[in-house]
């Protein structure tokens, strides 16, 4: 069974994930998916890959309890969070978040809510490799 929080280098299947998702209830009504995916053209640069470090442990005890607090805040039956690290080419996936609740408004509002708190919360570093250089990105919120 996947943990429903993880990071890890390789990519993921969105239907495990949603299906893992599925089985924690059949209250369930509405998931909210958001899929991260890595881009090849940024802030007027060509992408060549893209590069993602994490401290790891702190990383993987902030996004459970991001997890906990969704899943509190917008009183949600189930959600997961998946973020890769290493290295990944344009078009790549990189985080994949899902909450299932009884109805769609509070899974959507939910998913919105943990990307832009991962953003902010979650000690996970990205490297954009260009033509011009490598260049560490400040996230957007």
């Amino acid at each position: 069974m996947l943990a429903q929080v993880r990071i890890q280098y390789e990519d993921f299947s969105q239907d495990e994930e949603i299906n893992a998702l599925k089985s924690a209830s059949k209250r369930m009504g509405g998931i909210g998916t958001f899929l991260g995916c890595a881009r090849d053209f940024s802030e007027g640069r060509d992408v060549s890959e893209i590069s993602f470090d994490a401290y790891g442990s702190m990383a993987l005890s902030e996004m459970n309890k991001l997890r906990s607090d969704a899943i509190e805040k917008f009183d949600l039956l189930d959600a997961r969070i998946v973020h890769r690290i290493g290295t990944v080419k344009g078009g790549d996936n990189i985080v994949f978040i899902a909450a299932g609740a009884e109805r769609r408004v509070a899974a959507l509002e939910a998913c919105r809510w943990m990307i832009d708190e991962l953003k902010q919360r979650v000690p996970i570093w990205k490297k954009e490799i260009t033509p011009q250089g490598d260049a560490w990105v400040v996230p957007h919120p």
